[in-house]
């Protein structure tokens, strides 16, 4: 269920923050299963709109948005922000520790 949660508040960031006209934005999933984690990657091509990696404050009750970010923080294991690979803009990645069976450890 985590995997889920993540993967879409991440996908909806981008679509959200980082569209940019003509471009769209990727999603990867990547388990390493010598470490046994989950990596969850999105990718747009705004470099310029970077969420800072430092741990989200909770946000006030009466706010309608700035949630994402913070979900992802207390769901994930790690996450953070790093440079597009091979092309502009930004990488949000978040990692979860897997289970024996390949499942996420909030799961359960």
């Amino acid at each position: 269920m985590c995997v889920v949660g993540i993967a879409a508040e991440l996908t909806a960031n981008a679509a959200r923050h980082g569209h940019v006209p003509g471009r769209d934005f990727h999603l990867r999933l990547t388990e390493s299963a010598g470490r046994a984690v989950l990596r969850i990657e999105v990718a747009d091509t705004r470099s310029e709109r970077c969420p800072v990696s430092e741990a989200p404050v909770t946000p006030p009750p009466d706010e309608e948005s700035g949630r994402g970010l913070y979900l992802v923080s207390q769901l994930a294991d790690r996450w953070g922000v790093a440079p597009r690979p091979g092309a502009p803009g930004k990488c949000v990645w978040a990692e979860l520790r897997l289970l024996p069976g390949g499942r996420d450890e909030m799961a359960r």
